[in-house]
């Protein structure tokens, strides 16, 4: 939500009704719905609790010192017509300005001041699904028949299983787990890990 005080509005109290000697301005309905979805969702009712109330977030003197006190004590217990009527003075007075962050981001100019209706704002494209991971392969190797006794070392590589290094090495698994008493899991091993194997 943009939290926007409408500035030069505290104090002016009935002198507001003054700014409007140039020309009124009135923006379209459709242009007050999107600047309102933009700074509060939409939410014509709105109080959060932020300070700003109502659907274009006005803060309290501005409401009042642009004459909204004669419709509620705060914008969000005014109608969105009653609102909209507050936010044509305010645009009179200090044009887009008043909502920069909204504004800005809606592109509103002298032409949605005029009754044109706001640029359509676009969707934020969505990202791209990230792309699943293929399945680690087994690796295979040709399998060493190893001589009595005599051990080596092997150092676990992605994709390796417990099994299949025990086949490599020309054993099983019970022979490579009584090389490696340390190994409480066959299921449980690391890249990195060194194992005793038989040697070939």
């Amino acid at each position: 939500m943009s939290r926007v005080l409408v500035r030069g509005a505290i104090g002016l109290g009935a002198a507001a009704a003054t700014l409007t000697a140039a020309p009124s301005l009135a923006a379209s309905d459709a242009t007050w719905d999107a600047l309102a979805e933009c700074e509060s969702s939409g939410n014509w009712s709105i109080n959060t609790g932020n300070g700003y109330y109502g659907g274009l977030q006005f803060a309290p003197a501005s409401w009042i010192g642009y004459g909204g006190g004669q419709y509620a004590s705060q914008a969000n217990l005014a109608t969105r017509e009653q609102q909209i009527a507050i936010a044509e003075k305010v645009l009179d007075g200090q044009g887009w300005g008043a909502w920069p962050a909204c504004s800005s981001r809606l592109g509103l100019g002298a032409a949605e001041a005029a009754g044109e209706p706001a640029p359509a704002e676009e969707p934020a494209p969505e990202p791209a699904p990230e792309p699943a991971p293929e399945p680690a392969e087994e690796r295979e190797a040709p399998v060493s028949r190893g001589d009595s006794g005599a051990t080596g070392t092997y150092v676990v590589e992605p994709g390796n299983t417990f099994y299949s290094i025990a086949r490599w090495h020309g054993t099983d698994v019970e022979g490579l787990l009584a090389l490696n008493p340390e190994v409480s899991d066959p299921s449980v091993i690391f890249v990195g890990q060194e194992l005793a194997v038989p040697e070939g």
